[in-house]
């Protein structure tokens, strides 16, 4: 429980004699030279990164970041402002610009558009996936030609092994962008094939799950859209939904097994905590080869929160993500692997009122608007949350708004709610991790960690960049 005294004592005497140390200016001073000394004695890492991992938190702006470093505190029962999240670590962050898909198309792009950027390295249309802007949204045959490969492709040329996990389906916007190609994200299975796609000879995400690069661990939900339509699944057998949905009779499952034959399977989602877990199986399993290997970790039920407008949610899956960075980091070298977390898009998301110190980041603001009603620290600019009776807003003054599944208080009214289009974050640690200081397109993204790998269509001339930039360097 708190009790606020001039807005900042709590009944934990930790933080309580912290407020106390924060009334003195040299408290602030020593944090101050503190942090000069470590930005003063930090060196730039220019070895080659044996490995890369990427982590993307689907929908994860600053606010989100923000928001999820106080909750990450109170969930361990302190008060939250002062916490630190592993990612904040990391010693180079920089700003991608994610405000456009493709020129002459939208403002604010989809998580299709901007998994092409970040993964392939080349802006493209709304809902399209491994292909350049010259693809149209739904059209097959302008898919021919314009495909673009991925820095898990580059990294699988060079020898690496390469993996996905994700808690969404892993033929989803984000996961597949590392490996598909499609003019429409939505072409799932070949049942989510228009005719028109069918006689062009485009093919549906999951079957190029297989086709197009050998992926040595995938671990994601989407079973559905690998088996036979009417085929139970195998964990949920009464769940209709869950019923495979493939008209092509093929059991994509069983394929990729055949095709590892005995290696580490594919596996469904496992959401929340166990994040750790699958990381680490993940990480474990790639690191076998001694050329190392590129790891996507998509923490995709951010996204999914935020277009709900439940902010629990989307702030404890960011949580999640944030302790499978802590475990990614534990199990590798920060000499040879360079890893990076940043977001696609941010959303519609404010963090607002002036709350105390302290107050649950999913509670209420204590100042009440002109309507003399309260409103929540946490709302979105659109969304389902909005409820107006009387022209009035819903009285939440009895309302749990920490509950997970409260609907936070919106503007406009929506079904869902929309991605924003501002910068996203993008912190970086390990080999050429300097690459991404300042502020840059989203499409850079692969291209700078290709060059610290020295992976990709221009490996030969990487190479030689690296050994002179080294050269010059020291």
């Amino acid at each position: 429980m708190w009790y606020c005294s001039c807005g900042v004592i709590q009944t934990d005497r930790g933080v309580w004699l912290r407020n106390l140390e924060e009334e003195n200016p040299e408290f602030w001073r020593s944090s101050a030279q503190n942090t000069l000394c470590s930005a003063l004695s930090r060196k730039h890492n220019t070895n080659v990164a044996k490995n890369i991992l990427l982590f993307l938190g689907d929908g994860m702006g600053v606010t989100t970041i923000t928001a999820a470093r106080i909750l990450k505190g109170q969930l361990q029962n302190r008060s939250g402002e002062e916490t630190i999240m592993n990612m904040d670590t990391f010693p180079f962050v920089g700003l991608a610009k994610v405000t456009h898909s493709f020129l002459k198309n939208f403002q604010i792009p989809d998580s299709a558009a901007t998994a092409t950027a970040y993964l392939c390295g080349v802006k493209t249309n709304l809902n399209t996936v491994g292909v350049s802007a010259a693809a149209r949204n739904g059209v097959c045959r302008s898919q021919k030609g314009n495909e673009v490969t991925s820095i898990l492709k580059w990294a699988k040329d060079a020898g690496k092994s390469v993996g996905i996990v994700t808690t969404t389906r892993v033929q989803h916007a984000t996961p597949a962008a590392s490996y598909a190609h499609s003019a429409s994200r939505t072409w799932y299975s070949d049942a989510d094939l228009p005719t028109s796609a069918v006689t062009g000879g485009c093919l549906d995400i999951a079957s190029q799950l297989l086709r197009n690069t050998d992926i040595d661990v995938i671990i994601g939900g989407g079973r559905k859209y690998m088996t036979p339509k009417g085929f139970p699944d195998p964990e949920y057998p009464t769940d209709l939904s869950a019923q495979g949905q493939r008209k092509d009779n093929r059991n994509l499952v069983n394929e990729w097994l055949s095709m590892k034959e005995g290696k580490p399977s594919l596996s469904r989602v496992i959401f929340g905590l166990m994040w750790r877990e699958i990381t680490e199986k993940a990480i474990r399993i790639l690191k076998k080869n001694p050329k190392g290997f590129f790891l996507l970790v998509e923490g995709g039920r951010i996204d999914q929160g935020h277009h709900d407008s439940r902010a629990s949610m989307a702030l404890h899956e960011a949580v999640a993500l944030d302790d499978a960075v802590a475990r990614g980091l534990e199990l590798t070298n920060e000499e040879e692997t360079l890893t990076v977390v940043t977001a696609d898009h941010s959303h519609a998301f404010t963090f607002n009122g002036y709350p105390f110190r302290g107050n649950s980041i999913l509670g209420k603001s204590p100042i009440f608007a002109m309507d003399f009603l309260p409103y929540t620290t946490l709302m979105y600019g659109n969304g389902p949350g909005i409820k107006i009776t009387d022209n009035k807003r819903p009285d939440i003054r009895n309302v749990d708004t920490t509950d997970k599944d409260y609907v936070q208080q919106s503007a406009a009214p929506l079904d869902s709610e929309t991605h924003g289009g501002e910068d996203v974050a993008l912190f970086a640690r390990g080999p050429m991790a300097h690459l991404y200081q300042g502020v840059y397109e989203q499409s850079y993204i692969p291209h700078a960690m290709a060059f610290a790998a020295c992976v990709g269509t221009n490996q030969e001339h990487s190479i030689f960049v690296m050994k002179t930039y080294i050269l010059i360097s020291h």
